[in-house]
């Protein structure tokens, strides 16, 4: 792994590490993106409840996302908490390690075309998206989505190169949201009366789905959660306002997809 974050961790950081030691009460690791710095985790730190074996729960050479408590920088003392760590927040670190590896390779690809160090064009890459995205990954999903223009951050050809493989390889973020609608209607003309109510929801664009039972899934498909919720909301609202309007029975239950 080319990235490598300069000076130490900031408390509550959720760090990449490699196991090296593993004694009665501790363990010790190297921080992937911190140049090897060492870290250690106290026996009370590796898991919950008591521990009769720490090795049970950690081994060298092992990887593992651990949270940062505290860090001493005179004595270079780097306190580390595996406990600490849920299953959600290592799911997003171990994610944006493999982003971050992704866009490694394409610097790699992009480089042998050249002719070029990897490691110089991944330095003048970083030099520029990082200190504006964050990542390079993050620079480079902005540039696939036609936010950026690599031609801005190196000269022609290393960006025409660059921004043909990050389009095959990263795709547009994107997060799906939705819920169920229920719908009665005991009018003469019910049937007609639920199919308006739908062509609201319908003529934005949404996606709707006959469940059954007079049960319809809503869709919605985004790049973000926030304008995922607004297009939801703009859908089903004035069916809702409809079914109000026209003592239309009903019931709207918002998934998480």
């Amino acid at each position: 792994m080319l990235l490598k974050k300069t000076g130490f961790p900031q408390d509550e950081e959720f760090v990449l590490c490699t196991v090296t030691g593993v004694n009665p009460h501790s363990v010790f690791c190297t921080l992937d993106e911190y140049g090897g710095r060492t870290g250690m985790i106290h026996i009370s730190e590796v898991a919950p409840g008591r521990i009769r074996n720490i090795r049970e729960f950690v081994q060298e050479g092992k990887k593992v996302v651990c949270k940062v408590l505290q860090v001493n920088k005179e004595k270079g003392h780097i306190d580390l908490s595996l406990r600490r760590v849920n299953e959600g927040q290592k799911r997003t670190k171990l994610n944006q390690i493999k982003q971050e590896q992704l866009a490694e390779k394409i610097i790699e690809y992009a480089a042998k075309q050249l002719g070029e160090s990897t490691l110089t064009l991944y330095n003048k890459l970083s030099e520029k998206l990082v200190p504006q995205f964050g990542t390079i990954f993050a620079g480079f999903e902005q540039a696939s989505q036609d936010k950026l223009n690599l031609e801005t951050v190196v000269d022609k050809k290393i960006a025409k190169l660059l921004i043909d493989a990050v389009k095959q390889r990263i795709k547009p973020p994107e997060v799906k949201i939705g819920g169920d609608l229920k719908l009665t209607s005991y009018a003469p003309n019910g049937v007609q009366e639920i199919k308006d109510a739908l062509s609201l929801a319908t003529k934005t664009g949404i996606k709707v789905r006959y469940m059954g039972a007079g049960t319809y899934h809503f869709d919605v498909i985004a790049e973000d959660y926030k304008e995922a919720e607004k297009i939801l909301r703009d859908a089903v609202d004035p069916v809702l306002e409809y079914a109000k309007k026209h003592d239309l029975a009903s019931e709207w239950v918002r998934k998480e997809d």
